[in-house]
């Protein structure tokens, strides 16, 4: 085979006993998951916002980040409920490019995927203690959701994983919302297949055991516009789009429609700024039509301390996103503030 073996990884029980959780953050957790399954049921009516930086690159400005998101939702905790995205693993499109903490604890040296893994856990669970917010991570890898399986209260299938098979499978295991992303195609049928498939018991391989699952009944969906075969976006939050969603959630056997907007990648086509009039025209879509509110549960943003992004390299901005370009921090609050008082 052309593949070198570099080291061999701990067990993922093994990390977890080198790097346990406080009963405080096993409390949390359990409070948070609660919450947010209240949500996904209908039994809540707050709103979710999914905010945080494009990718968790730097352990120091990430927390810097979330230590300011939690003053904030100490305020509108009644009305919304935040989950901190701290994004670990990064998809590559042609698989170059920085892929996430997970490969490259320092984003300028090389992978380390052992340091990956520590970093990632340490990053997670530091999170939590700096902002009391449980947060949401990414399942590009599923395999390795073990090493976080007991922090996470989201987590995410992205638009490049969303027909695979393991992604499906694993995702049915789970006991946390799971959102599944439209593919770059934006294809709704695609997108709902893998909701299908979420929500059923499956048996398969996993981390070399034979398991079954027991179906995941809050895997739901995530809108993130498409690209045709041009290249050229195609945004799926508008009003139309919406209710062309709700009238093929309506025609299948699933539970807990939901819908989550990601107002950022080809919603926006990357223009950042423009999340801010997305996000208010998925409120005003959700205002019109009581239908609507029901299935829209919230949105996810892209939003850092500082906005737009930067190459990685010597001039590095403390706080600035080294992938998509997100909101700065204080459009990004005051978005949260007018987010609360219109969903």
């Amino acid at each position: 085979m052309g593949m070198k073996l570099n080291k061999e990884l701990p067990l993922p029980a093994n990390l977890k006993n080198e790097y346990p959780l406080s009963r405080e953050i096993i409390s949390l957790k359990e409070r948070r998951d609660r919450e947010i399954r209240d949500i996904f049921t209908g039994k809540s009516d707050k709103f979710v916002v999914v905010v945080g930086p494009c990718s968790a690159d730097n352990e120091d400005s990430v927390c810097e980040y979330l230590s300011r998101l939690s003053r904030v939702n100490e305020k509108l905790s009644e009305r919304l409920m935040i989950i901190p995205r701290v994004y670990t693993n990064k998809p590559r499109t042609t698989g170059e490019g920085y892929k996430g903490m997970l490969h490259q604890p320092q984003p300028d040296k090389a992978p380390d995927l052992l340091a990956g893994i520590i970093a990632i856990r340490r990053l997670h669970i530091r999170a939590i203690e700096v902002s009391g917010m449980t947060c949401a991570d990414e399942m590009l890898y599923p395999e390795n959701r073990s090493y976080l399986d007991d922090l996470l209260s989201y987590e995410a299938i992205g638009a490049r994983s969303v027909e695979n098979q393991q992604h499906r499978l694993t995702a049915s295991g789970m006991d946390i919302p799971v959102g599944m992303k439209n593919p770059t195609s934006g294809d709704f049928v695609v997108m709902l297949n893998s909701v299908i498939a979420a929500q059923k018991s499956h048996n398969f391989i996993y981390r070399g055991c034979d398991v079954t699952t027991g179906g995941n009944d809050l895997a739901h969906v995530i809108l993130r516009g498409g690209v045709d075969k041009y290249g050229t976006c195609i945004p799926n939050y508008h009003y139309e789009d919406l209710v062309r969603l709700l009238e093929m959630y309506e025609k299948l056997d699933l539970q807990n429609r939901a819908v989550i907007v990601d107002a950022n990648h080809s919603n926006s086509n990357k223009k950042y700024k423009e999340q801010i009039r997305i996000v208010s025209e998925v409120l005003h879509s959700r205002g019109y039509n009581p239908e609507l509110k029901r299935l829209i549960k919230g949105v996810m943003i892209e939003s850092y301390l500082e906005e737009g992004n930067q190459p990685i390299g010597e001039r590095h901005v403390y706080g600035k996103s080294i992938t998509d370009p997100c909101l700065g921090w204080d459009d990004t609050e005051r978005l949260l503030y007018k987010i609360a008082e219109n969903c």
